[in-house]
Formats: C-alpha cells, structure tokens, sequence
C-alpha cells in the first residue's frame, strides 16, 4: 500500500441527497453524484451553520490513477478506527471526507498507519 502526503483542507462540507433531483437548482456545490435512488450533492459549509453535519476533508497530492491501493490505504486505518467517510475522487486524487467531530481520530489513524497529515 502507498504512503500518502495528505492535507486537511481548510473547509468544512456538508452532504444532501434528493431523492428526485437530476441537478441542483444551484451552482454552490463541490461535487455531484447521481445514482439510481438520486442525487448526492456535497457542498461548502456555510460559515453562519444550520447547513446539517459538517464533514472535514483529506486530499492527497496527485497521483495517477494507475496506483493500486491509495485509496485502500485511507479507508482501511480509517475503518478500523470506526471513523465513518465519504468519498468523491477525481482524475488526479481523492476527496476523503470524515465527520468533522471525528476528525482528530482520524488524523490520528492515517498517521499512525504511516501516512503524513497537514493540519491547517
């Protein structure tokens, strides 16, 4: 398994699923994912809350999407640590989201796991 730079980013996200959705009627969004049972939208939490939970993110430094087993190498120490995620990747890395009052335990378990985490 890879060992990963990884940063928490300095936003927090909140996630919304709508059931019958196709788009958002918004442009406020991160990242859309649709799906047979709809739409999964994550956005930027707002600064003033009342949002739902916030969920805290890790990125990676690019990587090709060639290399097995990165994203393996996060969600494994995150799972035995019983830290729950979402994930949104892209073309060059991940978005691995935990919820915000989980995020020292799982900074704490990537580290431990050999990975390098930045805290902001």
């Amino acid at each position: 398994m890879p060992t990963l730079r990884l940063r928490v980013l300095p936003d927090r996200f909140v996630l919304a699923h709508d059931p019958g959705a196709t788009f958002p009627e918004d442009d406020e969004w991160v990242a859309l994912v649709r799906a047979p049972e709809g739409l999964t939208v994550l956005r930027h939490a707002s600064p003033w809350g009342g949002d739902g939970e916030r969920w805290a993110g890790f990125y990676a430094e690019p990587h090709g999407l060639d290399v097995p087993g990165v994203l393996a190498s996060l969600l494994g120490p995150l799972a035995d640590a019983s830290v729950p995620v979402f994930v949104a990747s892209t073309f060059h890395a991940d978005l691995v989201l935990v919820p915000q009052d989980r995020l020292e335990g799982a900074v704490d378990a990537l580290r431990d796991a050999g990975h390098a985490v930045a805290v902001p």
